[in-house]
């Protein structure tokens, strides 16, 4: 840390932007291999949050590749950088009073530990979209495990790369089993 930079503490803090906005602000952490719905899913839900009078952000893993951590590659100390950034914001949006629904791969166990710490108990909600490699591979519309498979891309999540799979996520939802609308309800009856 910079000896130069010093934390600045301010009059308005999470308590009273969370009570202006009358929600309790959370962080909820999308995890799965590509194609497992996890974007999809992260859609549906902040609608219904928003017809709930929710005040929500989405941090999709490719939206924030395309700006944010463009200088990333899917090397694994990048991949770890990207959850590391995509964790500190998704802090200072839970700190403003957002619901914020995190969508990212994140294939590691460390890196999803390292995400929740930042938070507050019970404002960090892992939960883990379970999807098997061969449905995700069948749902793949951007050919993305195609060109793994091919060796044209590196690296590639589920392929030549790993995920580990959450040991203890505060829910689970098996996109092969229920429908985006049962997983959404589910969500929501964990976090309403």
């Amino acid at each position: 840390m910079n000896s130069y930079v010093y934390k600045q503490y301010f009059t308005l803090n999470q308590q009273d932007r969370s009570r202006i906005k009358q929600q309790l602000p959370l962080c909820l952490w999308f995890t799965g291999l590509s194609g497992s719905g996890k974007s999809t899913i992260a859609n549906q839900l902040e609608q219904e949050l928003i017809r709930l009078g929710k005040h929500t952000y989405i941090l999709d893993g490719d939206n924030l590749r395309m700006g944010l951590n463009s200088d990333l590659d899917f090397s694994l100390s990048s991949r770890k950088e990207n959850v590391r950034r995509a964790a500190e914001v998704a802090r200072l949006m839970v700190d403003a009073g957002l619901i914020v629904i995190v969508g990212l791969i994140s294939p590691l166990r460390s890196e999803r530990s390292f995400a929740r710490e930042l938070f507050d108990p019970g404002q960090f909600k892992e939960i883990f979209i379970s999807t098997s490699l061969d449905e995700c591979e069948r749902r793949d519309v951007k050919g993305l495990y195609e060109k793994a498979r091919m060796g044209k891309i590196k690296d590639f999540t589920g392929i030549d790369s790993p995920y580990e799979e959450p040991l203890n996520p505060e829910i689970t939802l098996n996109t092969e089993l229920y429908g985006v609308s049962q997983c959404v309800e589910l969500v929501l009856r964990e976090i309403m």
